[in-house]
């Protein structure tokens, strides 16, 4: 038995996994969609797309506003997911869970509502070099503002945060610290621990973005030691539209409101406001509450795979994937850490990764080329672009066979 026939050696049956997904069995450009591009966001389940439709069908009311049985039933069902939440990230309170949109606002969040009030000129935001635009432009803006600087770990070249240059930065005008757990373009698992018990040996606080970890390897939040964790629910498997902030709550409670409205609020008049406690300071107006009951499904589904399962799936294809690209001429993959996951990012000798993902996309592949919201990395390797392949819970061997004829076909095209 060849290797592409013998099965995955992970205890998740990906075939199985695939017919949960109603998009993956549709087609593109007259071919059978091969989806490679999870970390840009990764595809619903039957379930979430039950669930919200569900919600919308038989609970939709505005939460925290009604006395009529709905409200109170909508409301019982967004702060479940609340609870769904906190038990998936391994928080030790729901408190201590906010609904955001994604990722990016969770960031913004902590920006300006923990970081801003606690920076002055000269103090200092320590980042490592992989960063995606939203962990390092919000605090670009806070910096600026405050007159603080940002400081940039660096990485080696095998896409490893330099941890003896990162220990050497943190100093004491070091406010925060604010990392990747997974590179989105690299696929490199920092090693979060670690740098949160160097950060904290010091006294700073540290941010994770864990967007593109969680829908991949089991994260708990208390196991890292962080104070603020981020995810985003597109990615995830969830709804687009919702994402979630672990923060601690000691210092949720000291943060002053992000955004100003309806929810947030204790009581109103022309002369003063004060704000509700912990997590209702922090969700202004009305939720997206179907979003928060979809991002419960997921977790729900998550969990029924088992995330250790997705995480040894994703490891097996990841190396099947590269030894198929690494054995074509022409190909330069980026990221060689040790720690990895699901993600290939390459390029193309000759051939720039949009005419990559053009061609791709005429085989019916759909995968990421760009910059991937990381310029700065494009500039540490020395490329504007790069073509990125992303695995999920519904990937194959078969799709990684695809993308590796489809490398054949686009240098055959551009030889």
């Amino acid at each position: 038995m060849s290797v592409a026939e013998r099965p995955l050696e992970t205890g998740l049956d990906a075939l199985r996994v695939r017919a949960e997904f109603p998009i993956l069995g549709t087609t593109e450009r007259g071919k059978p969609l091969i989806y490679l591009d999870s970390a840009a966001t990764a595809q619903k389940p039957r379930a979430v797309i039950d669930a919200v439709s569900r919600f919308y069908e038989q609970d939709y009311a505005s939460v925290h506003r009604g006395v009529y049985e709905l409200s109170e039933r909508a409301t019982r069902l967004y702060e479940g997911a609340r609870e769904r939440t906190r038990a998936f990230l391994g928080a030790r309170e729901a408190r201590e869970i906010i609904f955001v949109r994604n990722a990016t606002e969770a960031i913004n969040l902590v920006a300006w509502s923990f970081g801003r009030p606690r920076l002055g000129p000269g103090d200092e935001v320590l980042l490592s070099a992989m960063e995606h635009h939203a962990n390092l432009v919000p605090w670009q803006m806070v910096c600026e503002e405050r007159g603080a600087r940002l400081r940039v770990a660096p990485i080696e070249d095998s896409g490893e945060i330099d941890l003896d240059r990162f220990e050497a930065l943190l100093g004491e005008r070091t406010r925060i610290v604010a990392v990747a757990h997974v590179s989105n373009v690299l696929g490199t698992i920092n090693p979060v621990e670690r740098i949160t018990e160097l950060a904290h040996a010091r006294g700073v606080p540290v941010l994770v973005d864990g967007a593109q970890a969680a829908p991949r390897i089991p994260v708990d939040v208390q196991a890292i030691g962080c104070d603020f964790y981020a995810v985003s629910g597109h990615k995830l498997y969830g709804p687009s539209g919702i994402g979630a902030l672990y923060g601690r709550a000691d210092l949720l409670e000291a943060m002053p409101p992000f955004l100003g409205g309806g929810s947030m609020i204790e009581s109103v008049s022309f002369e003063k406001t004060t704000y509700a406690g912990v997590p209702m300071r922090f969700e202004a107006g009305t939720p997206n509450a179907e979003g928060a009951v979809g991002l419960a499904a997921a977790f729900d589904w998550l969990d029924g795979l088992g995330m250790e399962r997705i995480a040894r799936h994703e490891t097996e294809l990841l190396r099947y994937g590269e030894a198929l690209l690494r054995a074509i001429p022409g190909v330069r993959i980026y990221g060689e850490a040790a720690a990895k996951t699901g993600v290939i990012s390459f390029s193309l000798e000759g051939v720039h990764p949009h005419d990559v993902g053009t061609v791709f996309d005429g085989e019916g592949i759909a995968i990421r080329a760009g910059h991937h919201c990381a310029q700065p990395l494009m500039e540490r390797y020395g490329v504007p672009a790069m073509a990125r392949a992303s695995l999920g819970a519904y990937s194959t061997r078969e799709d990684l066979e695809q993308l590796a004829a489809a490398v054949h076909k686009t240098l055959e095209i551009f030889r």
